[in-house]
């Protein structure tokens, strides 16, 4: 697979994530009866998904640290 097509399979991807997410904390918002806007619903999922992907690349980066002979 080529680095363009890495690169925009992983956009994709944390952009899912990100909609998925926003739809399932407005959903649940609704469901409890609280008044939930898509906007601030959005904004929580952009938070949640950015702090995932940075603990997800520290991760990897600290793994392949300790693989190091």
């Amino acid at each position: 697979m080529t680095d363009t097509r890495r690169r925009w399979r992983s956009v994709w991807s944390v952009t899912a994530w990100w909609v998925l997410l926003a739809l399932a904390l407005w959903l649940l918002g609704k469901t409890l009866v609280q008044p939930p806007s898509l906007a601030a619903c959005a904004a929580s999922a952009a938070l949640l998904v950015t702090v995932g992907e940075v603990g997800e690349g520290l991760r990897r980066r600290l793994r392949a640290r300790r693989r190091r002979p």
